[in-house]
């Protein structure tokens, strides 16, 4: 599932291709949301929030439009915001106007296409799709804990959020969307290795403002770069410290990488670390010997958790 870097990122390209224009054209192939008519109102920012990217329109009246006046109106005349989440497979992708012929409605893989005079978006395999009044925007995200990567989070005020259970493991803990928002299972492991703290270990044992800086740190970094690596080492392989190396020796002290599982039976997740760097308690490592993700089809579950926020 993308992380928050790869969401932050999206998010920019979108706004930079759309933001302050007018849609010429639009469509959400969606059940729920197959006959809202959007074309003529503006676009009026798309922004990140954790996992989710909130694509912001203008209340009819501001995009100037007369035909979109003239229409039937088929969704409210208020400022919108449409709610897209990538999930697993989802991906917005931008190109120039005339780059590529509009989506045909025979291809399954596309879930929204916004297309302006200059720049399309296409929005393929989106895990959720929601349009509401931007007014109402904390129905959908309200629940969700700050965003890691907002430029006014504080750490200090999301510290109390991860105490809330002092014996939760830290590692569940960070993929708790609820908790904080914008971690996932790869930044879960790097900030944990470069804190040299185990997954399994209680959130009140853990220095919890450095490791949220050390997250924050890298995601951002991540959102900056075309392929994120928390090392610095762009070679294959090379690129994170221990997520997705199991099996693999530790860049730090040699020794052999893990993974086990982390987080409740519904909500299963991979939690890559180093026995020797992060010690501490491992209650799902079974010990045996372990290969790389997705080099080993025991693990497909990792390659494809269930349950999402």
């Amino acid at each position: 599932m993308p992380e928050g870097d790869t969401v932050l990122r999206t998010a920019r390209r979108l706004h930079q291709a759309l933001a302050g224009r007018a849609l010429v054209r639009a469509e959400l192939r969606w059940p729920s949301l197959g006959d809202a008519d959007l074309a003529g109102r503006t676009v009026s920012e798309v922004v990140a929030y954790g996992k989710h990217i909130l694509t912001r329109i203008a209340p009819a009246e501001s995009a100037g439009s007369a035909p979109a006046r003239a229409r039937r109106p088929t969704v409210p005349d208020e400022a919108l915001t449409l709610r897209s989440h990538l999930r697993m497979e989802g991906r917005w992708y931008v190109h120039a106007r005339d780059a590529e012929p509009w989506p045909s409605p025979g291809r399954a893989s596309v879930r929204a296409v916004l297309g302006g005079a200059e720049w399309t978006a296409v929005g393929t395999w989106l895990g959720l799709l929601d349009l509401i009044p931007t007014a109402a925007e904390r129905d959908l995200i309200g629940h969700l804990g700050p965003d890691i990567m907002a430029d006014d989070f504080d750490v200090e005020r999301a510290v109390p959020r991860l105490l809330i259970d002092p014996r939760r493991e830290v590692g569940a803990a960070l993929l708790d969307q609820t908790t904080v928002a914008g971690i996932g299972t790869m930044y879960m492991a790097e900030a944990l290795f470069v804190q040299r703290v185990s997954p399994w270990t209680p959130v009140d044992q853990v220095d919890l403002p450095g490791l949220l800086t050390t997250a924050r740190r890298q995601l951002l970094r991540g959102a900056a770069q075309a392929v994120p690596s928390t090392t610095g080492n762009p070679r294959r392989g090379m690129q994170t410290y221990v997520h997705g190396r199991s099996g693999r020796p530790c860049q730090r002290c040699g020794g052999t990488l893990r993974v086990a599982e982390i987080g409740p039976p519904d909500k299963r997740r991979p939690a890559f670390y180093c026995p020797t760097c992060q010690p501490g308690p491992t209650p799902t490592d079974n010990g045996r010997p372990q290969r790389p993700l997705g080099a080993n089809p025991a693990y497909r579950e990792f390659r494809r958790p269930t349950g999402y926020r």
